[in-house]
């Protein structure tokens, strides 16, 4: 695997494969700018798919095609690139680096069955390519480790190997040397120059003899400690030299097992370990045969068992991403585990998002059969039609209506429910509405294909605010979503502050008299009630007592009474908030054979309660969340400060691994709504949090005071 020749002749055209074993599906996992999107165009240039890179600076790569992308100058969502290489179709998943979007990157890893690393030589390794690389080591997933940017005017190589060692552990090795133009193979000890524009091999400069027998010996030793003969340890320490061979393979079985992550140091302007590169994704990762398939269900959630990635089994496949264009409609990115899709054939679609996360997302559940469009292999938004696909592969489907990012398709007289992977909790609210009265149509249309699409976007009607409310990762998905919303689907909208739905109560008891007497003409309208109002223990709702004696308000006008009431706690007494935790009672009034309505004595109740309102102390109550932030142990006392200046109240800590921390406190929403930012940038992607209600409990007299002047 380390040292063999390319014999790859890609010619630009799609790859296509018969079966799964000569298919490679790897995802491009690592920081924002560690250069991932660059290396996938050295790749498809080494291979011969390209003529030339396109470049981030002037948006001509392949994967970053979205308009978004170009003007940002990043990569904001999955992208896919296939080429050919030594006999072997290899898809290249490339996946966003910035935190928002790691909703993209979880799709990608779902898609893939081996993951690349990238680590720039003039950054070190962030927090959050950490907490994926400990995620990938939990399922066994194979991995190796790309050192890009070798001719960074930063550049510093042993440094960025000494990062990637410290952070992934001390089975990152690598497979060679950085030398001048070239790399030098510390197995084959072969120097691969790539001076003169295509890769040539020679002796290494004898300069280079220490470094070389170094790094050779704790490889050798490294691929040894994983080998599976027993012997081969006691062979070496004798001093007999293991033929290379012997090597390569024992090290290609065991970054296939996932217990042994070659390092490739690769620089993409001039294409130096490319071909390298290569031949570790080809030969030493696995074919989609050996990754064990996600869990399956029936659509009514009876578990499916012995299933595996054969052309010839049931229909399996999952959407992973959905793109929705307004001239070409929607196209499905799927991965197929098991079967074989081939072009107009009926797929049955199930989408069970409530099954398994609860209701509150944007996805409703439903089932139904479609019929399979244009069926293609992508190169970035470039579509080569593909005249099948087979268990392993991943390809794009037009014209599936129905078909939402994280749906199953399977065979109608079979259908197949897979457990979506795990979607990060979207914590970021921002309230939006219709710039003008001519987007209010086009914006729920807009949100319904960009709910589809992002399963990181949860939208929010909310009921007692009345605002739209887009739960996002961050600023930055945030731009990415209203930038969709104007720019594809000619959505104009205002961002506005977000309210907080607060309740009133009552501070102490109080008495209020409802008049309501009008007399013009004919049937007048006449009610007089009279009630006492009391809080109720914290957590009540609303309790009515009806202590009228004598039939001062006839009794079919008591539950009138009890209704403007009710009406009136929805609209609040002070600040526009719904009344909570107060007892009504009924104590007298007066009422007019003819004049006297139902109607009359709602309003009497409402203006009775109004009056009781002005006589006493409101309080505002504010909703408190349960929030749990996940730390690093050297951070813990600066979050615990933070969550204090925030009003919070901490409840403890908990031990989690060797070195985080679980930080738990109750925090009043108000003070919340942007700490998906703040959090962040405290802690520089290293923390996270899940929050989740806990209870209503009443506001500070200070902040109550600036609600009710805002209101």
């Amino acid at each position: 695997m380390a040292d063999k020749t390319n014999t790859s002749q890609g010619t630009g055209a799609a790859p296509a494969v018969d079966s799964p074993d000569a298919i490679r599906n790897v995802v491009l996992v690592g920081p924002s700018g560690s250069g991932k999107t660059t290396l996938v165009e050295a790749l498809l240039v080494a291979s011969g798919v390209l003529n030339r890179p396109g470049t981030v600076l002037d948006g001509s790569t392949v994967c970053d095609f979205d308009d978004a992308e170009i003007r940002q100058q990043r990569s904001v969502g999955l992208s896919l690139a296939s080429l050919p290489h030594d006999g072997a179709k290899v898809n290249l998943i490339d996946t966003p680096g910035y935190a928002d979007f790691i909703g993209e990157l979880r799709a990608g890893l779902r898609a893939a069955d081996c993951a690349l690393f990238v680590i720039s030589a003039s950054e070190g390794v962030d927090e959050p390519t950490k907490t994926v690389w400990q995620e990938c080591a939990h399922v066994g997933m194979p991995r190796a480790v790309v050192i890009t940017k070798l001719d960074h005017a930063r550049a510093n190589y042993q440094s960025a190997l000494a990062a990637a060692q410290a952070a992934f552990g001390d089975k990152v090795l690598p497979l060679y040397l950085p030398a001048g133009d070239g790399l030098i193979g510390l197995l084959s000890q072969t120097y691969y120059d790539y001076s003169g524009g295509k890769r040539s091999t020679s002796t290494p400069d004898s300069s280079y003899d220490d470094q070389i027998e170094e790094l050779r010996g704790t490889l050798i030793e490294g691929i040894i400690e994983e080998s599976e003969d027993e012997s081969l340890m006691d062979r070496y320490l004798e001093g007999e030299d293991i033929d290379q061979k012997v090597l390569i393979d024992d090290l290609e079985r065991a970054v296939e097992r996932g217990s042994f992550f070659p390092v490739i140091p690769v620089c993409s302007a001039s294409g130096v370990g490319t071909h390298e590169l290569l031949e570790v994704a080809t030969s030493g990762f696995p074919s989609p045969l050996v990754h064990a398939l996600p869990e399956v269900f029936s659509p009514h959630g009876v578990a499916r068992t012995g299933l595996t990635c054969d052309p010839g089994g049931p229909l399996l496949a999952e959407v992973v991403k959905t793109t929705s264009d307004p001239y070409v409609g929607r196209v499905s990115l799927v991965r197929v585990f098991s079967g074989t899709i081939r072009p107009d054939a009926t797929v049955h679609v199930s989408g069970h998002f409530t099954s398994f996360f609860g209701s509150q997302n944007s996805h409703a559940d439903h089932d139904e059969d479609e019929r399979i469009g244009t069926l293609s292999f992508p190169l970035g938004k470039v579509q080569r039609p593909a005249a099948q696909v087979v268990a392993g592969d991943l390809c794009a489907i037009g014209r599936l209506t129905r078909a939402e990012t994280g749906d199953t398709l399977s065979d109608k007289s079979d259908p197949l429910l897979l457990k979506p992977w795990n979607m990060p909790e979207p914590l970021l609210p921002i309230a939006v509405q219709a710039h003008a009265k001519t987007d209010e149509d086009k914006l729920s249309v807009g949100l319904q294909r960009l709910a589809a699409e992002d399963p990181t976007l949860r939208i929010e009607q909310n009921p007692e605010t009345h605002q739209i409310v887009l739960w996002c990762m961050g600023e930055a998905h945030s731009d990415v979503v209203l930038d969709a919303l104007a720019n594809r689907y000619g959505v104009t909208v205002d961002t506005v502050e977000l309210r907080v739905p607060l309740r009133e109560t009552f501070g102490g008891k109080a008495k209020g008299h409802g008049r309501h007497v009008k007399q013009s003409g004919g049937h007048g309208q006449y009610a007089v009630c009279d009630i006492e109002v009391e809080p109720l223990p914290q957590g009540s709702d609303f309790e009515f007592v009806d202590k009228v004696v004598g039939g001062a308000v006839p009794r079919q006008f008591i539950p009138s009474v009890e209704k403007g009431v009710r009406a009136q706690m929805e609209k609040g007494v002070t600040a526009g908030y719904p009344m909570v935790g107060i007892r009504v009672t009924l104590l007298d009034g007066k009422s007019h054979s003819v004049d006297s309505s139902d109607m009359a004595f709602q309003m009497a109740g409402g203006l009775a309660l109004r009056e009781a309102a002005a006589a006493t102390k409101v309080s505002l109550l504010e909703p408190v969340d349960l929030v749990s932030v996940l730390v690093p142990d050297d951070l813990v006392g600066a979050v615990m400060s933070d969550l204090s200046g925030r009003r919070g109240r901490l409840l403890g800590t908990d031990k989690v691994g060797d070195d985080r921390t679980v930080v738990k406190a109750e925090v009043p929403q108000v003070e919340i709504t942007r700490y998906a930012i703040d959090l962040r940038s405290l802690s520089h992607g290293a923390a996270s949090f899940s929050r989740e209600f806990s209870r209503y409990e009443a506001m500070p007299e200070g902040a109550a005071a600036k609600m009710k002047s805002s209101a």
